[in-house]
């Protein structure tokens, strides 16, 4: 026999057996297989719960929030994920309490302010909603809390558009959140600087605002009738006018 096809015919014969031999082997175990994929979602489900378990512990509501919720939508079902549920169910809560507090603050601004030889401090916000109060379109309302050296403590609201009817003195309408109104003083004074309405009880209504979480003032407007203006004064940081509390 030619020696060339001797070995080549020894070359198949081997190459053969090894593709039998291979055949052969077992393949892997499906049940192992899940059972490792299981292991590692598991795994990482405790570690995402780690991070969460670590921002709950600092009171970091918002980042404990977004760990939870990401622990929840990718590894439902997980023991982690049922581990941490009620206390998650806590930080979201508190997150989105934290969240309305810190946009109620927001609203109000402070500003200081030299006058002659004191300074004039005052805090303000605005109505909720702009109101219509001379029938070109809705404008801001504006509440303001001051205290100036010279004139003293006063709370007014401001307009940007129209005027009250409340020269020589008024009552409006107060309504703190969601009890019934009550009538209380105010007067518009007779100067063109500003579109102003004292309410003339300033104690009163700093010490209502402090408490409150919305007030709603009606008050007349030279177009005709009344006008509702709702300031959500929850927010309101007392210590930014000392001499009032």
């Amino acid at each position: 026999m030619n020696p060339a096809r001797a070995t080549f015919r020894c070359v198949l014969a081997m190459g053969a057996a090894s593709f039998f031999l291979v055949a052969c082997q077992p393949g892997p175990d499906p049940q192992q297989q899940q059972a490792a994929r299981a292991e590692a979602r598991e795994q990482a489900a405790e570690a995402m719960a780690a991070e969460f378990d670590k921002a709950y512990a600092e009171g970091n509501w918002n980042l404990a929030r977004a760990h939870g919720d990401i622990l929840n939508a990718e590894y439902p079902g997980s023991a982690a994920a049922e581990r941490i549920q009620p206390r998650y169910v806590e930080s979201r809560d508190k997150a989105l309490e934290q969240r309305e507090t810190a946009r109620l603050a927001g609203l109000w601004t402070y500003q200081k302010q030299p006058f002659k030889d004191g300074m004039q401090v005052s805090a303000s916000l605005y109505a909720r909603e702009p109101v219509d109060t001379d029938g070109s379109g809705a404008h801001p309302v504006q509440l303001i809390f001051r205290d100036n050296p010279e004139w003293g403590r006063s709370s007014y609201l401001v307009l940007e558009a129209g005027d009250f009817d409340c020269y020589g003195g008024c009552k409006v309408k107060l309504k703190v959140d969601d009890g019934e109104p009550r009538r209380v003083d105010a007067s518009r004074p007779k100067t063109d600087e500003a579109i102003a309405m004292f309410i003339e009880d300033e104690a009163m209504l700093w010490k209502t605002a402090k408490a409150a979480g919305r007030i709603e003032i009606e008050f007349p407007v030279k177009a005709g009738g009344t006008r509702s203006a709702v300031f959500e004064v929850g927010g309101l940081a007392p210590e930014n006018l000392p001499a009032w509390n």
